[in-house]
């Protein structure tokens, strides 16, 4: 039979490692969430509004481009939309991009929603930083998309540069845009 004293101590043991191991986890900050934002330098530096031009799908392009950080500072929104005027029967291209931030996986997210409708924006894009890129891999249905956001400190530009496979099994250019900042954005 175990004595009174042996379960006392027992219980005292079971109460601090109890007791303990709350304490660490509330003195720990969260892995996600409302209380753990977003901040990025780099990201930071796409703030405000943008020209871009260059190439999709090898024909001329121009979009504007709007970027601000939303939802307590989770997500950075972008907004991008075609100002070329649309030929006739066909919608211009303009998308909403939400990037936020996995800190359980340590890598960037992308939902990129646009006029191809919701099946389309079923795939996230999962991204790591290197030096001043973020490098995004969305696994479409149909096969992988890379888009890359790259800061060339320099010239204060980004690159949006964004490759997909062909039937072959190549990866060819879709997309290369060069944002330049616009009259009335943000000034560094």
């Amino acid at each position: 039979m175990t004595s009174p004293n042996r379960w006392a101590g027992i219980l005292l043991v079971f109460c601090v490692c109890v007791a303990g191991g709350r304490g660490l986890t509330q003195d720990q900050p969260e892995t996600d969430g409302p209380k753990r934002i977003f901040r990025d330098p780099l990201l930071e530096m796409m703030l405000g509004n943008w020209k871009a031009t260059g190439k999709v799908r090898n024909r001329s392009a121009e979009h504007t481009i709007q970027a601000e950080w939303v939802l307590n500072h989770q997500f950075l929104r972008i907004h991008e939309k075609d100002e070329t005027p649309a030929k006739e029967g066909s919608v211009p291209y303009e998308a909403i991009v939400m990037v936020g931030y996995d800190n359980t996986s340590d890598r960037y997210v992308a939902h990129w929603m646009d006029v191809y409708g919701g099946r389309i924006s079923e795939t996230l894009g999962y991204a790591t930083r290197v030096e001043n890129e973020v490098r995004f891999v969305f696994e479409y249905p149909d096969g992988p998309f890379h888009t890359t956001f790259r800061w060339k400190p320099d010239a204060k530009q980004w690159e949006w540069l964004m490759t997909t496979k062909d039937e072959t099994g190549h990866w060819i250019e879709f997309a290369d845009l060069t944002l330049a900042r616009s009259s009335g954005g943000r000034q560094d």
